[in-house]
């Protein structure tokens, strides 16, 4: 049951939103409550981003509001319960409108107006496509996380040889998940595009199934795994063809007998005969490439994906890594490309932590950043993306130039042979930290993550106290209740075309 707190929360948020006759939908993802409306104006944003468990809100396809890991969890079904028996009885209050405070409720609106612009020019059949993805590969982080955290205690004690005999249970525990992935990956993927999830996830099956050994295919014999989670997609997406075929043409009256065996062995065939030896090739095309590009461009590989990875998450484009970090830990048993990434979230606090310093007499925006930051560190940064260096524009520039340098510095010790990446997705920040494995132990891995923490911080925090503000950003912003942001220049924005 959720606590009090949770539930006042989701009391709180219900109004705001326009009362459950504007709720359409809700769902939640690892830290975010995310909402279908019918009336998007009647949300009032400033109220609930005052809120105090609200960290931020996104909107994309949904309205999304950040609540953090864990507390998402317990808000949603709060309130599920809450629309649902408001629907039965009396519908709640409409929003009542609030009053933000000057400077940040400039940034914030301003920070909506980009949302709502680039929602209107992404949405795009590629991007659609990435969300699709994404519903199918988020819904099993927690389990990733989970069984990540159980595998690395798993091997600090076995390195250290401590309770010998609880090391082959937890091992059990940690891979039996991810040794049935594509089973979940091929149920989620047929709910996701209108099939039978049942039928999605037994064509999956087949891909880890110990028999697949006997069976040759392209001259050569298969491999339970073989393919993973690429070739649990592409069977779950053929079955789901399949099924909708069959159901155009077979009568009602033998749909049940009919459909599921033509789908299961139709799609079974072309898995087994086709797909499993493709999407093997893919995966293992994937994880060579990645460890190509570590080892021979280490430093220059990690500038580019930790300076670049806050625009692709504003873009949506970063779903589109989902399935390449699961194929890679399927491989190795973990994804390097995580760590590298996590820089990103670094310069964004280094860049806020400037913007705090630089601002002494904005209240209102201080105020917005020392709320923000606990999340930031832990690697939640969409209150500061949107609330902070998103609207003022030049920090959102720097905050990248701090995600290039921690991804470079990581970057580099992989290339001199430190390789090490995270056992699961989701976390970042200081939330990776229990799940980093890799070749030169816990110790050294554990230094060089937060050695690229401590860099992204640094040069984020340099690169916005320098570059982050022109003259008349600082005396227009440099105020409490002064002269409105909106009118002080953001600077040039190329990020945010």
């Amino acid at each position: 049951m959720p606590s009090d707190k949770h539930r006042d929360t989701a009391a709180a948020i219900l109004p705001l939103v326009g009362g459950p006759d504007n709720v359409t939908s809700i769902a939640h993802c690892m830290t975010r409550l995310r909402i279908g409306l019918r009336d998007r104006s009647l949300v009032d944003d400033a109220a609930l981003r005052a809120l105090p468990g609200v960290l931020g809100v996104v909107e994309d396809d949904t309205y999304q509001i950040v609540l953090g890991p864990g507390a998402v969890a317990r808000v949603t079904p709060a309130f599920e319960a809450l629309v649902a028996a408001a629907r039965q009885g009396s519908p709640a209050p409409a929003a009542a409108t609030g009053t933000a405070t000057v400077t940040a409720g400039d940034l914030a609106a301003r920070g909506a107006a980009l949302r709502a612009d680039r929602k209107a020019r992404n949405a795009t059949p590629v991007k659609l496509a990435l969300r699709r993805i994404a519903n199918i590969f988020v819904p099993l982080i927690p389990a990733l996380i989970g069984c990540g955290i159980i595998a690395g205690l798993n091997g600090l004690l076995a390195n250290a040889g401590l309770l010998p005999t609880v090391v082959p249970a937890l091992a059990a525990i940690a891979s039996g998940f991810m040794s049935l992935i594509a089973v979940f990956v091929g149920h989620n993927t047929a709910k996701e595009f209108g099939g039978t999830p049942v039928l999605g996830g037994a064509v999956a099956a087949i891909i880890v199934f110990p028999g697949v050994a006997k069976i040759d295919a392209f001259g050569q014999h298969l491999t339970p795994g073989q393919g993973g989670v690429l070739g649990a997609l592409a069977a779950a997406l053929l079955a789901v063809c399949v099924e909708k075929w069959c159901r155009t043409w077979v009568p009602e009256a033998l749909d049940n007998l009919v459909t599921p065996t033509v789908t299961v062995l139709t799609a079974g065939l072309a898995t087994l005969f086709g797909l499993m030896f493709l999407a093997g090739e893919i995966a293992a095309a994937i994880g060579a490439f990645a460890g190509w590009l570590l080892h021979t461009g280490g430093a220059f590989a990690g500038l580019v994906l930790g300076g670049l990875f806050l625009p692709l998450v504003m873009l949506g484009l970063h779903q589109a890594l989902i399935p390449i970090h699961t194929t890679l830990i399927e491989q190795s048993g973990y994804t390097v490309l995580l760590p590298i990434l996590a820089m990103a979230g670094a310069g964004q606090v280094g860049a806020a932590l400037a913007v705090y310093c630089r601002l002494p007499r904005n209240r209102s925006l201080r105020t917005v950043i020392k709320s923000a930051l606990p999340a930031g560190f832990l690697g939640v940064g969409e209150p500061l993306i949107y609330g902070v260096s998103l609207p003022l524009g030049r920090p959102f520039v720097t905050a990248c130039a701090g995600g290039a340098a921690g991804g470079a510095f990581v970057g580099l010790f992989n290339q001199l042979g430190s390789v090490f990446g995270s056992t699961a997705i989701g976390p970042s920040g200081w939330a990776l930290f229990p799940l980093l494995d890799g070749r030169s132990g816990m110790g050294t891995t554990a230094a060089i993550y937060a050695g690229g923490l401590a860099v992204g911080y640094l040069v984020g925090f340099a690169a916005t106290w320098f570059f982050g503000f022109t003259d008349r950003m600082l005396a227009d912003l440099n105020t409490d209740g002064g002269k409105d942001p909106a009118t002080a220049p953001p600077a040039n924005t190329p990020a945010m075309a």
